[in-house]
């Protein structure tokens, strides 16, 4: 018999909201958590925006949480690169994410100066031959810096259709340089035991909501979280012929109340 479920970790793009629009339910299904008193913590793969732009893009849905309950790869990132590494940090993240390494040294911009780690995030239009390559020569000096992936998502639902995510970048320089990338998003188990550590419950009374069967699901069960398969966002019905098995489907985040009283 399973362990009742305590608290929700919930994706949010996708799952909440999806472009510029908020998923049907989703303000009557965060009311009935936030009525019930319900633990719950967001997480997301975005590397695009800070968590404050993440806020506001919330707001204008009529979607109201707070930074603080929001956790993000590059704000896991940056503790594990101050307790690991020394030195210089190459960022390849979009200008708006900049802001949230800001405690870190980011100063060196040199392809021939050695830095300390290699960071990619989901840097999208502004991936280029030439960064790409920038990138694979800083892993290739001498000093061996650390890849370090925020997030393995393949690919996500824009506005104009589907768009490569972090993932494919990061195994192409895998790939080339030989080295193997330190992940500290989802999929990623260090990403979802720092989210069961900030929200306080054990993985067992834990349920992941998301619509990546790999991210989300696959990541989360790997964890002994149960995973909630949503059938919004980039959810195909192909992701159920194969061998990952949600814990249960859902049509969208505004059945979790009465998935929860059942």
């Amino acid at each position: 018999m399973s362990v009742p479920a305590r608290a929700l970790l919930i994706d949010m793009d996708g799952v909440l909201y999806q472009g510029e629009r908020a998923i049907p339910g989703v303000h009557e299904a965060l009311g009935w958590l936030n009525s019930h008193r319900i633990p719950h913590l967001f997480l997301t793969n975005t590397t695009s925006r800070p968590r404050s732009a993440l806020v506001e893009k919330l707001e204008h849905m009529g979607i109201r949480i707070t930074a603080d309950e929001i956790l993000t790869p590059p704000i896991a990132a940056t503790h594990w690169l101050k307790d690991q590494v020394a030195g210089p940090i190459a960022l390849f993240v979009p200008p708006a994410t900049l802001s949230e390494f800001a405690s870190l040294d980011t100063s060196s911009r040199d392809p021939t100066t050695p830095v300390a780690a290699v960071v990619i995030g989901d840097y999208g239009e502004h991936w280029t031959y030439d960064a790409l390559n920038q990138a694979f020569r800083w892993l290739m000096q001498d000093n061996k810096p650390a890849l370090v992936a925020l997030g393995m998502t393949r690919y996500w639902l824009a506005e104009d259709g589907l768009r490569l995510d972090t993932a494919p970048f990061v195994k192409a320089l895998e790939h080339a340089s030989g080295r193997q990338a330190i992940v500290l998003g989802k999929p990623a188990g260090a990403f979802f035991e720092t989210a069961l550590k900030q929200i306080g419950t054990s993985a067992a009374e834990t349920v992941m909501i998301g619509d990546d069967i790999h991210s989300d699901i696959d990541g989360a069960q790997q964890l002994g979280i149960r995973g909630l398969l949503v059938k919004t966002g980039k959810f195909r019905s192909e992701d159920l012929n194969g061998e990952i098995v949600p814990a249960g489907l859902l049509e969208s985040f505004a059945d979790i109340p009465d998935w929860w009283r059942s």
